[in-house]
């Protein structure tokens, strides 16, 4: 119902991550949840296809695509398994463009073609104590000549356990706070740098989800991002664009809820009726329609604010926060309406009710978007 207002590149690669997911993901969805990861040669394909070089200008070997098309595919993977959606996330959204955005021209030119090719990236901004309140970073990182010397751990960090380029968040300056953050790009087998155990998590089970040490860890400053102090800047601007790609996760996750309720509800009789046919049933299809709508809206402001130029902080905590909690509720109402049955693991609502509670958590929670929003409407005009 929205297909007016795409235009032909972005209806393209939505019907492409669409008839892709069909064939190769949601038929093996409910199983690799189950054991908890994504297989090499999915991972293989999403690179040989592009996926994992979305936002990657061409002239590093990316696609470079609309950012609304880019947005559209993520919602895609996640409506068929929203492990992989997220990862997708991540390697374009967060590490892929921190690097495009405030890497130097030989930075670009060692990371981003590997990127592009299909090598994984990460992003490490949250630590054991440092979550919402991320000026509160302990992972130090002493200058030593042409060196850093790192020492500390990072926390829930996606794509860990697959990645090779890691975007690290350190304090070069512990006594400036906020001020004394900066990004450094750091490569998996660094000596000192190691990768933990897998997380055991309630949902997108098929994301690898782990936390880092460092331990004397050395890494050249020629890979910090930026200038020493600008990490704050970095990570608050990668997070914005990090924000509306949670919100299409969130809005593909909610759609297969949906779908799933609407066609069981046409299915399943009681007193002689398909369930649809009463209004406390086809009531809660409408309401669920009509959040899952708005939060496409709010994610659509957002891109259009972001391709104008202006500054779109607001609109992307916006659509994150509504999109990430309605959708929340859609797929609550879809376990709701299987009744019995979709507390029961057979049926994928069990999968998208767990699924989907994580995006009122990463990338900043639902409390941290309403500080990003109430700082924002309540400036000075």
């Amino acid at each position: 119902m929205f297909d007016d207002l795409l235009n032909e590149e972005q209806k393209m690669m939505r019907d492409a991550a669409r008839d892709f997911a069909n064939k190769r993901i949601y038929p093996n969805a409910e199983h690799w949840d189950k054991e908890g990861k994504l297989p090499d040669e999915i991972i293989r394909e999403l690179g040989e296809l592009g996926y994992l070089g979305m936002t990657i200008p061409e002239a590093y070997g990316g696609m470079q695509i609309d950012p609304l098309a880019y947005l559209l595919v993520v919602e895609e993977f996640s409506r068929a398994n929203a492990g992989l959606g997220i990862m997708v996330s991540v390697q374009n959204t967060l590490c892929a463009t921190a690097i495009s955005l405030f890497g130097n021209d030989e930075q670009k030119q060692a990371y981003l073609p590997r990127l592009a090719s299909g090598e994984l990236g990460a992003y490490s901004l949250t630590e054991p104590d440092a979550g919402t309140d991320a000026t509160s970073i302990h992972l130090t990182a002493t200058s030593d000549g042409d060196d850093y010397v790192l020492n500390g751990s990072k926390a829930f960090v996606t794509n860990a356990g697959l990645a090779k380029i890691f975007i690290v968040f350190c304090t070069t300056d512990p006594e400036k706070g906020a001020k004394g953050l900066s990004a450094l790009i750091i490569e998996a087998g660094t000596e000192g740098f190691e990768v933990g155990k897998a997380e055991n998590k309630m949902g997108i089970k098929t994301s690898d989800t782990r936390g880092l040490t460092f331990d004397d860890c050395r890494v050249p400053k020629a890979n910090r991002l930026g200038e020493e102090g600008e990490g704050i800047k970095i990570a608050l601007t990668i997070l914005d664009h990090g924000r509306m790609g949670v919100a299409a996760q969130a809005i593909g996750i909610g759609e297969a809820a949906f779908k799933e309720a609407r066609d069981y509800s046409k299915e399943r009789k009681q007193f002689g009726h398909p369930i649809c046919d009463f209004q406390a049933i086809a009531f809660k299809l409408a309401d669920m329609r009509v959040k899952l709508d708005a939060s496409r809206l709010m994610l659509d402001r957002a891109v259009r604010t972001m391709i104008s130029g202006k500054r779109f902080s607001m609109q992307a905590s916006e659509a994150k926060l509504f999109a990430s909690e309605a959708c929340h509720w859609v797929a609550n109402q879809a376990v709701q309406i299987h009744g019995g049955y979709g507390y029961i693991k057979e049926y994928p609502v069990e999968r998208y009710f767990r699924d989907v509670r994580i995006t009122e958590l990463y990338e900043g929670t639902s409390e941290a978007q309403r500080i990003v929003i109430s700082r924002a409407i309540l400036k000075d005009d």
